[in-house]
């Protein structure tokens, strides 16, 4: 098995290539120098999109999301808290449907909040309607 992973910066995007035993040790990108994992929701748009689904060597947890969405809004800091708790075993990023209406309509979103796992650019899990941080958490775990 390779012992390389590769993981795209949620700062600028580079992807950086990293022993997998380093995960834990608070790696940080070799282009802009900064944390690799900050406990953070990364948000995604159209131009970042493909590039965290699919070359991330870590499993994407996404939370499709629109700001007009009360439940959405609701949720919102419950996935923040699941984040700290996730990572380095997966990242944790947001895509506004309502901004990034084309990436919305390729994965078939109906309803908001939908949570969609990607590992490897495909989606291995979905899941819609708003969680507590402790079920996003349970329910992530069992898909990654």
């Amino acid at each position: 098995m390779n012992d390389a992973l590769h993981l795209v910066c949620p700062h600028c995007d580079a992807v950086n290539r990293l022993p997998a035993s380093r995960v834990t040790e608070a790696p940080t990108c070799g282009k802009c120098k900064q944390a690799l994992f900050s406990a953070q929701v990364l948000e995604l748009t159209t131009a970042n999109f493909d590039r965290h689904i699919t070359r991330n060597d870590i499993p994407v947890l996404v939370d499709f999301w629109a700001p007009w969405c009360a439940p959405c809004r609701g949720m919102a800091p419950a996935f923040a808290e699941a984040a700290g708790l996730l990572e380095p075993r997966l990242r944790l990023a947001k895509l506004d449907t309502e901004a990034e209406q084309s990436i919305a309509a390729r994965f078939g979103i109906r309803s908001i909040p939908t949570l969609a796992v990607f590992r490897a650019g495909q989606e291995v899990a979905r899941q819609a309607g708003a969680m507590g941080s402790a079920d996003i958490v349970r329910w992530a775990r069992a898909h990654c």
